[in-house]
């Protein structure tokens, strides 16, 4: 179902052919399904950039906070992920998850429930697929 070129250090972004991108009512934009996927599948595989704790100060004072993530075991660097993870949008009760690969520099989007045809792919800022802590905005 997915195909992988990795060498050494080097790994093409795998994304499912039948993700898009598209409006959604009261969030944005966000990534869609346009046929069914099996619990467990991965989705997405994306190769990220690191950026330190100073840059990070410089981000926050930009549109792309809300697009980076907390980066590292002591979480002291963050990461902008290529590709569509910037775009999933945020659920509480989502229907997938994302898994930070360190050592590969790679973050993995992966279904925790079977996702339907046309329906809109989530993930859960706090980390946890299942997470109702609150986050820096108002959410659903």
């Amino acid at each position: 179902m997915i195909s992988v070129l990795r060498t050494s250090n080097f790994l093409l972004q795998v994304v499912l052919p039948f993700l898009y991108i598209a409006q959604t009512d009261q969030m944005g934009r966000g990534v869609f399904t346009a046929e069914a996927i099996e619990a467990g599948t991965v989705v997405e595989v994306s190769p990220v950039i690191i950026m330190s704790s100073e840059e990070r100060k410089l981000l926050d004072q930009t549109l792309l906070h809300d697009y980076i993530f907390e980066w590292g075991d002591d979480k002291n660097h963050c990461c902008m992920a290529l590709g569509n993870v910037p775009i999933y949008n945020h659920s509480y009760e989502s229907n997938c998850e994302y898994e930070m690969d360190y050592e590969r520099e790679e973050i993995i989007i992966r279904t925790v429930r079977s996702v339907q045809a046309s329906e809109e792919l989530f993930i859960n800022y706090n980390g946890e697929w299942n997470d109702s802590k609150p986050l820096w905005f108002d959410a659903k």
